[in-house]
C-alpha cells in the first residue's frame, strides 16, 4: 500500500443501526464522531474531496445509521450517528445512542477516533465523556473544532489555544485541530493523521507477521 492513500477513492459500503448489521470486524476502522450538526458529514466530504459522500443537512440529527465507508483495501471510516440535540422523538435518540456506545464498545478494529466539535460550543460534556472513554481505552483521538470560518483569525487561535490546553487533562493521545470544510483549513492535517492511523497499524500487523514466521524458522531449525 501506498505511504499515502487517495481519500478520493473512498466509497460508500453499507448503513446499519447497529454492529451487528455490519459487515465482519476485519480491516482498520477510524470513526467520525460529534454532536448533531457539529459538521461530520461535510468534514467527510471535504476529506475526500467529494461533494456527496455523506449526506448534509441542516437538520440536527440526520445521521441516524453507522455509515461504513471504504479508502483502501483494510481501510475504513465510519460516520458514526450524531448525539446530543437532535429533532427527534426521545425513543429513537435513545436507540441512536445505544448503537453508538456499542459500536465504540465492542468493535475491535476501530483505531482512532475523530471527535468534531463546533468550534463555537466545544468541549460540552458529552464531548468529553467521548475522549475520556477513548483514552481509557487507549484509543488515540484528534479533535477537530469545525466551522473555524466562523471566527476571526485572532478568535480562532484563541479558540485552538484554549482548548489545546483542556486536553491535556485528558492525560491521553489527544489532538486538537482547527477545521473548515468551507475554507479548507485542516484537511491536509486530517489526512496526515488518518494515514498515520491506518498505515501504522498496517505495518504493526505485517511486523507482527514477521516475527511469528521468523519463529517458526527457528523452531523448524531445531535439532531433534
Amino acid at each position: 500500500m501506498n505511504p499515502s492513500l487517495n481519500y478520493r477513492n473512498t466509497h460508500f459500503i453499507t448503513s446499519a443501526p447497529d454492529i451487528r448489521h455490519l459487515p465482519d470486524d476485519t480491516g482498520i476502522e477510524i470513526a467520525f464522531a460529534g454532536r448533531s450538526n457539529a459538521g461530520k458529514s461535510s468534514s467527510l466530504n471535504r476529506v475526500c474531496d467529494q461533494k456527496s459522500l455523506a449526506k448534509t443537512s441542516k437538520t440536527p440529527g440526520r445521521t441516524q445509521l453507522i455509515n461504513l465507508f471504504k479508502v483502501d483495501e483494510g481501510c475504513h471510516i465510519v460516520d458514526l450517528p450524531g448525539y446530543g440535540f437532535a429533532q427527534v422523538p426521545l425513543e429513537m435518540k435513545k436507540k441512536w445512542q445505544k448503537s453508538l456506545g456499542e459500536y465504540l464498545q465492542k468493535r475491535e478494529q476501530l483505531k482512532g477516533l475523530v471527535v468534531l466539535m463546533d468550534i463555537r460550543h466545544p468541549m460540552k460534556d458529552l464531548d468529553q465523556q467521548l475522549i475520556y472513554w477513548a483514552v481509557e481505552s487507549q484509543l488515540p483521538v484528534m479533535v477537530l473544532l469545525t466551522k473555524a470560518d466562523k471566527l476571526k483569525s485572532g478568535a480562532r487561535k484563541a479558540q485552538l489555544m484554549k482548548i489545546q490546553e483542556a486536553s491535556l487533562a485528558f492525560c491521553g493521545d489527544v489532538q486538537v485541530e482547527l477545521f473548515s470544510s468551507l475554507k479548507g483549513l485542516g484537511v491536509d492535517k486530517l489526512r496526515r493523521k488518518l494515514d498515520d492511523w491506518f498505515l501504522s497499524v498496517e505495518q504493526e500487523v505485517t511486523e507482527s507477521d514477521l516475527e511469528m514466521i521468523d519463529s517458526d524458522i527457528v523452531a523448524t531449525d531445531q535439532p531433534d
